[in-house]
């Protein structure tokens, strides 16, 4: 058999291994080889588990040759953000402090992924406690951005490892977690797709909290068919209360094609908030529309009751506090080896008074109400992931965040899709985000999928040396 391309969708590796052209122990070396003749340079894992890795893959070939495979995804190996519980096995939460704490209970989305046969391939680099948008951590090493290999750039976080290794082809997919944009900013700046889905969508039993009102995992992959069938192989059930079946997309897609996106509206960002953007991002923002139109969407204008940056804050004081609350005991001993830009962040919420964070829950609740009727009238609403491609890590500003358009999605428990949309003059990647109303997963799929039909940026890979 011949070795995979490491940038192949993980629908075509399922048709390969059911069609017996690819086994599951070639693919899984053929990764495990990848991380080990780049990671060096990449940083994007914490641990691999080679060893149960390849003996998983070769009984995975065995259940397909006897006619007793899991399903279509028995076989296929994936990497996971390092706050995902997985008994005796180490997880730091990004944090140098937790090097020798082992998980004592295994999270339910793993539960998930083993009983349909998939294998992990190890853990991937995170922020500190999930805790920041740009990818950095000071003390366990920052993943490198794949798309820049002379100039360090920000790879995204949280999720910053799951990020690097699917862009670079060291994982065919992964799973990240996402509390205000932490899927979808790795997205952005390594050309995936990243799917934010609305809270108890994706179990987080098991699953290092940052927040429990907003946390969300979700998977990070390279196209919107691919995130799909993460999604459907990590949710428990479907709407109809039946096990998901990872063919089900297919029906589902294929039905909207048909039709395009006739009938649909989707909202253009309002002007008052494309001043953050650059130049590049809003050019390539206005094609994605142009795109969308094109494919039979209405585009058309509206007018949000709150702004992005309001919500951002709001979304901010949340989590503030329920991070504090995980957390105290460590970030307040100076003793411990603590991020130099995460500690303060985590040391805003001691100061949050329990009046105002029950308050912002409350004013939440009312916002979220106010909301309804803005989604009653649009199926999505379109804006970018980021205000910018990823930036070089000197010029980080640490007391900023890049999550200005992804918070609302998180604050309002909304689904949201980020999916590549160009380029900058020098290749580097833009996204689009495509944000619909409160467990509208799969609309928001239809339509990032129609969309990466009739474009091709999703297909752009980096360079990286041999």
């Amino acid at each position: 058999m011949s070795l995979p391309n490491p940038f192949t969708t993980v629908t075509e590796l399922s048709a390969q291994l059911e069609a017996g052209t690819l086994s599951s122990a070639t693919l899984v070396e053929h990764y495990l080889q990848r991380i080990a003749d780049q990671d060096d340079r990449l940083h994007a894992f914490v641990d691999t588990y080679a060893q149960e890795a390849l003996q998983l893959a070769q009984s995975a070939d065995l259940a397909r040759q006897a006619g007793s495979a899991l399903g279509p995804l028995h076989g296929i190996p994936i990497a996971l953000k390092d706050l995902i519980e997985i008994e005796g096995r180490i997880t730091m939460g990004g944090c140098a402090a937790n090097r020798d704490r082992r998980s004592p209970v295994t999270a339910a989305l793993v539960h998930r992924l083993r009983q349909q046969g998939m294998i992990i391939l190890g853990k991937t680099h995170t922020v500190e406690f999930a805790t920041g948008g740009w990818g950095t951590n000071t003390r366990l090493g920052t993943p490198l951005n794949p798309w820049d290999l002379d100039v360090p750039r920000t790879p995204g976080g949280s999720s910053s490892g799951s990020g690097v290794a699917v862009a670079a082809g060291l994982a065919p997919w992964a799973i990240g977690t996402d509390t205000g944009g932490s899927v979808r900013l790795p997205a952005s700046w390594c050309n995936l797709t990243a799917l934010k889905v609305c809270t108890g969508r994706i179990s987080t039993e098991g699953v290092l909290p940052l927040s429990t009102t907003l946390d969300t995992p979700g998977p990070m992959t390279r196209t919107v068919g691919d995130a799909r069938l993460l999604y459907h192989a990590l949710r428990e059930h479907d709407d109809c209360g039946r096990a998901s079946s990872p063919h089900h997309a297919q029906r589902i897609v294929q039905a909207r094609r048909h039709n395009g996106l006739k009938g649909l509206r989707l909202a253009r960002l309002p002007d008052s908030e494309r001043a953050v953007a650059t130049a590049e991002v809003l050019a390539a923002y206005d094609a994605s529309l142009e795109v969308l139109r094109a494919a039979g969407a209405d585009i058309v204008d509206i007018t949000l009751p709150y702004g992005f940056a309001e919500v951002a804050e709001f979304n901010s004081l949340i989590m503030n506090a329920e991070g504090y609350s995980f957390y105290a005991e460590l970030v307040d001993d100076p003793s411990q080896p603590l991020d130099e830009d995460v500690r303060p962040r985590l040391l805003k919420g001691s100061t949050v008074r329990a009046a105002d964070y029950l308050n912002a829950l409350r004013r939440r609740q009312a916002m979220q109400r106010e909301l309804e009727p803005i989604f009653e009238q649009v199926d999505a609403l379109l804006t970018p992931t980021t205000a910018t491609a990823p930036l070089p890590l000197t010029g980080v500003d640490q007391n900023s965040t890049p999550a200005y358009y992804t918070r609302f999605a998180n604050f309002f428990n909304l689904a949201a899709l980020a999916v590549p949309n160009g380029a900058t003059q020098h290749g580097l990647p833009l996204s689009l985000q495509i944000i619909g109303r409160p467990y509208s997963e799969e609309s928001i799929l239809d339509i990032g999928e129609i969309y990466q039909s009739r474009t091709q940026w999703h297909l752009r890979t980096p360079t990286l040396p041999q």
